[in-house]
């Protein structure tokens, strides 16, 4: 064994062991054994370009699998907690704009609609920092929490919100039984015909207002508001962060902004208080997340 909780990018909820044992085609869902002849993972993968073992190999840790066992002798098929929040990683930017001492924890981009967390009151921009009583000190380590706790079961989650922790009540769903159903699309306003464009070097992006002839073009959801993105920098830390053209601004500091002038209202008021950054709001098609961007030339 050469390292534990790696994370090979093929799910939510990587924590495999690494081994060099030789693990070749058809060994997958075999034993991991150690030294002393005990099970200690489930032989899943390796890493190889021609197919055969070359010494990297990746197996489910034991104490994981022995859930899953207890799962299917139990009730004939798996049972996963549901939180219900979409999450991605806190950077260093996102941690300053949101007056956290350091990046840690996991950050809600999305709460879905009639899921545990939303009848919690769980909401977007919440910094998961503690759930059921275990540390969340990276967003990769909350699904496999979350998925480790016995559906049905009320829990406490630590939260970071409004420059401070809050504790909310959340009783878990069964992730199997998930259905999500897509709420209906509001009906759009009339906008403006003109767009108004404005760069803003600070940020390395060119912000529009967002007509119907521009959402029609790029293929915009009916009745989205923000400013969208008409042209990044490609050496700036917005690129960097992976903004592209198209991508619409929603939010700045969980605020909504319309308008580019709004965002230079928002620039200015960060400013004021002495911050460097300013969270973002970004939509990518149906993906929504959050993006610390500097504005102090950092």
């Amino acid at each position: 064994v050469s390292a534990r909780q790696r994370d090979i990018r093929s799910g939510p909820y990587d924590d495999f062991i690494q081994t060099d044992a030789p693990i070749n085609r058809g060994n997958s869902g075999g034993p991991l054994f150690n030294m002393d002849g005990n099970v200690i993972g489930i032989n899943t993968a390796i890493y190889s370009q021609s197919g055969g073992s070359i010494g990297i190999g990746f197996s489910i840790p034991s104490n994981l699998a022995d859930g899953v066992i207890d799962q299917l002798r139990n009730f004939g098929t798996t049972r996963r907690g549901w939180l219900g929040v979409q999450i991605q990683q806190v950077t260093e930017e996102i941690a300053e704009s949101l007056g956290l001492s350091e990046a840690h924890g996991a950050l809600v981009a999305g709460v879905l609609d009639n899921s545990p967390a939303k009848a919690s009151g769980m909401k977007e921009g919440d910094v998961i920092l503690k759930f059921n009583g275990r540390d969340v000190n990276e967003s990769r380590k909350l699904p496999r929490i979350v998925a480790d706790t016995d559906v049905g079961k009320t829990v406490k989650v630590v939260v970071w919100r409004g420059g401070k922790e809050i504790t909310v009540d959340v009783t878990l769903g069964e992730l199997e039984k998930f259905d999500e159903v897509n709420a209906p699309a509001n009906t759009p306003e009339a906008e403006p015909d003109t767009p108004v464009e404005r760069t803003f070097d600070e940020l390395g992006l060119s912000l529009s207002t967002i007509t119907p002839a521009l959402a029609a073009e790029l293929g915009l959801d009916d009745g989205l508001k923000g400013v969208i993105i008409t042209n990044v920098d490609g050496a700036s830390a917005a690129a960097d962060n992976g903004l592209r053209q198209g991508d619409v601004i929603t939010e700045i500091f969980q605020e909504k902004v319309q308008t580019p002038d709004a965002v230079e209202a928002k620039i200015k008021d960060a400013r004021s208080r002495g911050l460097r950054s300013i969270l973002l709001t970004v939509r990518s098609g149906e993906d929504q997340r959050f993006v610390g961007l500097r504005i102090d030339g950092g």
